[in-house]
């Protein structure tokens, strides 16, 4: 896709994101008055991750519009990384969240009670099921046409959202109808572990991206292995990758014959780059040319000894 079709079709994804922001708000007031109206742990629970989505849901929304902005002269790799520090903040409040709600159905396990009005909570679960589901198709449809990687996260959060819902109906079922009534705090107990997992791997990625980390060593084979099989490259070394939001960097030094013109080496560089702009449209290549033989003396990888297999690869 190139940079044009993008930028068309970020108010597609936009209005997908806006879309998932007024779904977040509408479940948000609806599970509020629920767990108001029948005290029921799990559906606190329930509200607490929808309060969380809503979060989420504003955090794409500023990705995506983030998305469609050039690089500026202060940031000349894009403003990718204030994703992570967005889902960083999420983190936070998804870990206080899980502990309060731990806390109470802990104090409720100990002293059960009945829940009240426990069909009323199951329709509004049945309700949020129902609403999230359009939202997951539409999300879909426009993941389908736009590519988007910050709706497809938000769409596979909401994908958890359905189980979560359908675990407040067990919830509320057990107790009302089979007078279970330790049901929905140990519901509650587990919604909140579900939360805390969520943010673990929240904080898990977002790191990640703050760090640098480097690609999935496959999707690192795969890049190398396109460039590989361009005519007259003879090498590849010091081969570094990193993500940044919804944005990707590669770059590599790549060898060619000594005996080239600067003309005919700066060709055989065009000809990678447009290999890997057609394999990997959405990453950012930056290619440094060494004659074949070169060894780099200050290379920090050399030294550090964490060279991967395929660098200095004579092709």
């Amino acid at each position: 896709m190139t940079i044009e079709e993008r930028r068309r079709f970020i108010p597609l994804a936009m209005r997908a994101a806006l879309a998932s922001v007024a779904m977040a708000m509408f479940l948000l007031a609806l599970k509020a008055f629920a767990a108001w109206h029948t005290g029921s742990v799990a559906m606190l629970g329930s509200l607490a991750d929808t309060g969380l989505d809503l979060l989420a849901s504003l955090v794409t929304l500023y990705g995506v519009k983030l998305a469609g902005e050039p690089a500026d002269h202060d940031h000349r790799f894009g403003h990718g990384k204030a994703e992570a520090l967005a889902a960083l903040f999420q983190v936070a409040l998804i870990t206080a969240s899980a502990l309060a709600i731990g806390w109470r159905a802990i104090l409720a396990l100990q002293s059960p009670q009945r829940t009240a009005d426990a069909e009323f909570g199951i329709g509004v679960s049945v309700i949020a099921i129902a609403a999230t589901a359009l939202l997951l198709l539409y999300q879909r449809r426009v993941i389908h046409r736009t590519g988007s990687v910050a709706i497809m996260a938000d769409n596979m959060h909401y994908q958890s959202d359905v189980l979560l819902n359908a675990a407040v109906i067990g919830a509320l079922a057990l107790d009302q109808f089979a007078g279970v009534t330790w049901a929905d705090p140990v519901f509650g107990i587990a919604i909140a572990l579900w939360l805390g997992w969520g943010a673990f791997k929240a904080s898990s990625n977002a790191i990640d991206q703050l760090m640098d980390k480097e690609w999935p060593e496959a999707q690192r084979a795969a890049f190398i292995e396109v460039a590989a099989r361009q005519p007259g490259l003879m090498g590849i070394h010091d081969f570094r990758t990193r993500r940044s939001g919804a944005h990707e960097f590669a770059q590599f030094h790549m060898e060619v014959d000594p005996a080239l013109t600067v003309a005919a080496a700066h060709n055989i560089v065009e000809n990678v780059e447009r290999a890997l702009r057609h394999s990997h449209p959405k990453v950012e290549v930056l290619i440094h040319l060494d004659p074949q033989g070169h060894v780099d003396t200050d290379n920090p990888l050399v030294e550090a000894d964490v060279t991967p297999h395929w660098f200095g690869k004579r092709m």
